[in-house]
């Protein structure tokens, strides 16, 4: 007798059959375990070993699946445009959609290129070989400026060409800046952000991380719909702005340049040529290849969304019929981040490896199939010189060079900061000033539901399966019975928890259920542990075996945040794709209330939601979302989140944490926890916040929470929201916020 998982009227033969087994269980419950009866109208759980583990693995492989199907997808797309009549068009769309995903889409500052002499550098050089080398710059945006190196040929110069070298590799002594400018070539080899971690960092109160200069920057900028790369984008773009302005020495006769990439700097020439047709010509070397494994490349390469719809042949594409020039090379291999130490750690793990020449063909061979349909010209494949030149010019000294690298870091750091507040600008703009009842309000909360959804979390359109449930009786207190059950999402995803059931239930009764949500590499025992020795315990209180005990049905489900990197590593899989570790979390959340609303004891309209920590971070998105979800509550973690993911002054801020999976793709301007409150908005909403908790500070926490006040009394119904707080630490406190769900799921407190 398998239950639909759907609400609505149940026949009451159905409920007889249910109860009569239920009984049954029950009156068996001295039997061992082993041989106890499933919960009725489901099959008997047989999964064993580490079940979390195993749903950490299993969205893994549904993710390589995707992975793979993207990639196929995206060829059929982009072969069909090509052979069709709207190219122009679909490649214009294209480049829209690059930019966002890049973040390369704030407004540039007009400015000229300049020759300056920045401090501790050496003067103008001459060499030997009859070209001299000077220091220029040029602006960005406001405090930003681009920097690079300007290569002068004697006597008359061939044409304007643009480096940009490797990452850790000092402008110079670009090797390929300095062949160009042999040959007769003025060449500016631009300065990028290197991956020494020297400035990973807050001088303020000395907290050091061993991020790279790269992640460092990356991690804030990803919270705010921007990343390094695209920053970067925009230097090299802002440049070729320079160059064109009336006052430039090459605007005259301006008809375009020639862009040379190696490692960071070919994957960058790529992208900039796929957008910029002011560049004629490009050459990429040691970076052209398949983007399948971007998951295992460094985090600061994590572009979300970028796998749906580009990979380095559909970019290559979006080139022609401009040349492009592609070269195998064995360079740069990075292991992975700068090692950690006792004062220097949180990184995230990923390789650079250069594509192998059979990589770098098979990629090729993609691009070629699409500019066959357009009769452009193909990808030339070109293998690099032995020789190395004779001599190079002199490096710069180490001192210059931090200084040059630190003032590029701050420079970037202080704009993504600048960001946060112009977000709230944006926010305040699209959401509030709508907040009254009415057809306006509804609209906006469910324009806003729709985008944090799916360009923020990304949602996952595939159907999903039935929820097949399977239990098992797991354990037996005086006042109530815990049952395991796994219930099927997606092929090899499904969501799995622990259903705790009052032993006083009767037949015909439909009681409320509460969701009790483990916090960050939690299980649903440990909501349940009642030793208080245990550490689970000193966070969690054992609030689900106490709100069972209360007569509520309780659930604990288990969320994938689980497994150290393990699961990292899947927000990093799942973000090429436009999709989140929470895609998947709200998934399992959308199957589980489904099923649980369809149990012939359950009040379908009286299921709420009660996290700590991450599972109050869930708290804040789950019910935004799904609204099966009566109520929520979130305890120990509501706060400023927008300035916990990107602020740089704030010690307790994720900039600095080994949990670098918490950035959320462009969520600054979207949604911060206030706007979250109000998509749970018109159902009751409250916070738990002990005043030692680490999480935050109450300064942050009361300034979101005020605007939540604001907005449900702006509503009329600001009884429906609450804030407690109590003197303690960052745990479950259970007082205000059991007389809430009482309250506001008509449940009477037991005696």
């Amino acid at each position: 007798m398998a239950w639909s998982g759907h609400t609505g009227a149940r026949s009451s033969r159905s409920a007889a059959l249910f109860w009569n087994a239920l009984s049954a269980c029950v009156l068996a419950g001295a039997a061992p375990f082993a041989h106890a009866e499933p919960l009725p109208g489901t099959q008997a759980l047989e999964k064993s070993g580490d079940i979390s583990a195993e749903m950490v693995t299993g969205i893994g492989h549904w993710l390589e699946r995707e992975t793979t199907r993207a990639t196929q997808d995206r060829g059929r797309i982009w072969q069909a445009a090509a052979a069709g009549d709207e190219w122009l068009e679909f490649t214009s769309k294209r480049r829209g959609q690059l930019r966002k995903i890049l973040g390369a889409v704030d407004s540039r500052t007009p400015g000229i290129l300049e020759e300056y002499q920045p401090a501790g550098a050496p003067g103008p050089m001459v060499r030997a070989t009859g070209f001299s080398i000077r220091h220029v710059r040029w602006p960005v945006f406001a405090g930003v400026h681009g920097e690079g190196v300007l290569f002068l040929p004697a006597p008359k110069p061939r044409g304007l060409a643009i480096v940009i070298p490797d990452a850790d590799e000092v402008p110079e002594q670009s090797e390929k800046a300095y062949r160009l400018a042999i040959d007769g070539w003025e060449v500016i080899a631009v300065v990028l952000v290197d991956r020494r971690s020297n400035w990973s960092g807050s001088e303020a109160f000395d907290r050091w991380t061993n991020q790279s200069h790269r992640e460092w920057l990356h991690r804030p900028a990803f919270e705010m719909g921007r990343t390094v790369m695209g920053y970067e984008v925009q230097k090299v773009v802002a440049l070729l702005d320079a160059i064109q302005q009336p006052a430039s020495r090459w605007s005259k006769d301006f008809k375009g340049v020639a862009v040379h990439g190696s490692g960071e700097g070919g994957m960058l020439a790529l992208f900039c040529a796929a957008l910029d047709e002011r560049i004629l010509k490009t050459f990429v070397s040691g970076s052209f290849g398949p983007r399948e494994k971007l998951f295992a490349e460094p985090l600061y390469r994590n572009a979300f969304g970028l796998l749906r719809d580009f990979g380095d042949a559909e970019l290559a594409a979006m080139i022609a019929p401009r040349e492009l020039v592609v070269e195998p090379s064995p360079r740069p291999q990075i292991p992975g981040p700068p090692p950690a130490t006792a004062q220097r750690r949180g990184a995230a793990p990923g390789a650079v490896t250069p594509p192998s020449h059979a990589e770098m063909q098979t990629e090729v061979d993609r691009a070629n199939q699409i500019l066959n349909a357009r009769h452009a010209p193909l990808v030339q494949v070109v293998v690099p010189p032995d020789s190395v030149p004779a001599s190079t010019p002199a490096p710069a000294s180490s001192e210059f060079n931090d200084a040059r690298q630190k003032e590029t870091v701050r420079e970037l750091e202080k704009f993504t900061q600048s960001l946060v507040p112009f977000a709230e600008r944006q926010r305040t703009g699209d959401l509030w000033s709508k907040l009254k009842p009415g057809v306006v309000w509804d609209d906006a909360q469910r324009s806003l539901r729709d985008r944090l959804w799916r360009d923020v979390i990304g949602k996952i359109d595939a159907p999903l399966l039935p929820p097949n449930p399977h239990t098992r009786l797991i354990l037996e207190k005086e006042k109530w019975r815990a049952y395991e059950v796994t219930l099927d999402v997606f092929p090899d995803v499904f969501a799995w928890g622990w259903l705790l059931l009052p032993s006083d239930l009767k037949p015909g009764e439909h009681r409320p259920v509460v969701v009790c949500q483990h916090g960050l590499e939690g299980l649903p025992e440990d909501l349940v542990n009642e030793d208080p020795k245990a550490r689970a315990y000193g966070y969690y209180k054992a609030y689900a075996a106490r709100l069972a005990e209360q007569g509520f049905i309780v659930y604990v489900p288990h969320n994938p945040y689980r497994g150290m990197d393990n699961f990292r590593m899947l927000q990093r899989r799942a973000n090429p794709l436009g999709l989140s570790l929470f895609s998947f979390i709200l998934a399992q959340h959308d199957v589980t209330t489904q099923w649980l609303a369809g149990l012939p004891f359950v009040d379908p309209q009286r299921i709420a939601f009660y996290g700590l920590s991450y599972g109050g971070k869930s708290a804040m998105r789950i019910p935004a979302l799904i609204d099966r979800y009566c109520l929520s509550i979130c305890s120990g973690d509501f706060n400023e989140w927008i300035l916990k993911n990107v602020s740089t002054d704030f010690r307790g801020s994720y900039v600095f944490t080994s949990e670098w999976e918490m950035p959320e793709w462009n969520l600054g301007f979207v949604a911060n926890y206030a706007e979250m409150a109000m998509l749970i908005a018109p159902r009751p909403f409250m916070v738990e916040r002990g005043h030692d908790d680490g999480v935050a500070i109450d300064e942050w926490v009361g300034y979101e929470y005020a605007k939540v006040k604001r907005g449900y009394d702006k509503l009329g119904i600001g009884d429906r929201t609450e804030l407690e707080w109590f003197d303690g630490p960052h745990t479950i406190h259970g007082v205000g916020t059991f007389e809430f769900l009482h309250k506001h799921l008509a449940w009477p407190p037991a005696k």
